[in-house]
């Protein structure tokens, strides 16, 4: 991919560390920014440590995976797992972080999923593309920027609907940065209730590049229906 700045949006810490993680690893071995961003921390997510300990978990390996694929990392570590609102206040946080890192292309969870957070995740990431671009709103948080592209990540979660019609390809070494990476968090590795999310996710990608003729790809989706594409 040509260097961009792309910001990833998950509701949880680990969620586009999964289904993102490849292309912002690529994005930044090929001189791009990559910026990843959780809105909640993820903490009710573990069968045995209390919430407090689990958030302390999650943050600490949502900065070691930024640090090891070369991403900068945000977290609403005040909002919480499960209990996420798409509130304006919520969008205009991001969209004051969008202000300022200023990104060619947003990803998001797909609209619908079966888990709410994902879905008021996305519905907070559109409505903070639309705040970040209108003239005359919050002026003293920044000059406006508009994304170009929004685009809504594969997620095993929020299949109900999705329609890949956009492919990235990932290199080999991106690959093994994103893998590598990904192995440092608990959930992943299946330890919480036994998904075997690396396997699952690392499988997809094989099945995409099958589909983009190339090794690995990552599978996106406009949302619109369009044309299948493979993004340089």
């Amino acid at each position: 991919m040509r260097p961009r700045t792309i910001m990833a949006v998950g509701g949880h810490i680990g969620d586009m560390d999964l289904a993102a993680g490849p292309l912002l690893a690529q994005v930044v071995q090929d001189g791009g920014r990559a910026v990843l961003v959780a809105l909640t921390p993820g903490e009710r997510g573990h069968p045995r440590l209390s919430i407090d300990d689990y958030r302390r978990q999650k943050i600490s390996e949502g900065e070691a995976f930024a640090a090891a694929i070369g991403a900068d990392f945000h977290v609403f570590d005040d909002l919480s797992d499960g209990f996420l609102e798409p509130t304006d206040d919520v969008a205009g946080r991001l969209a004051r972080l969008i202000r300022d890192v200023r990104p060619e292309m947003l990803i998001a969870h797909w609209k619908h999923s079966i888990h709410t957070d994902h879905e008021h995740a996305s519905t907070v990431a559109e409505r903070a593309r639309f705040l970040a671009g209108l003239p005359g709103w919050a002026p003293e948080h920044g000059e406006r920027h508009g994304v170009a592209q929004l685009l809504y990540a594969e997620n095993w979660e929020d299949d109900r609907g999705f329609d890949a019609d956009s492919y990235v390809p990932i290199s080999e070494q991106a690959f093994a940065t994103w893998h590598a990476a990904i192995s440092g968090q608990a959930f992943a590795r299946g330890e919480t209730y036994g998904f075997r999310y690396i396997d699952y996710y690392t499988a997809q990608l094989t099945m995409r590049g099958c589909l983009a003729r190339t090794d690995r790809a990552v599978a996106l989706s406009t949302g619109d229906g369009s044309r299948v594409t493979v993004l340089d």
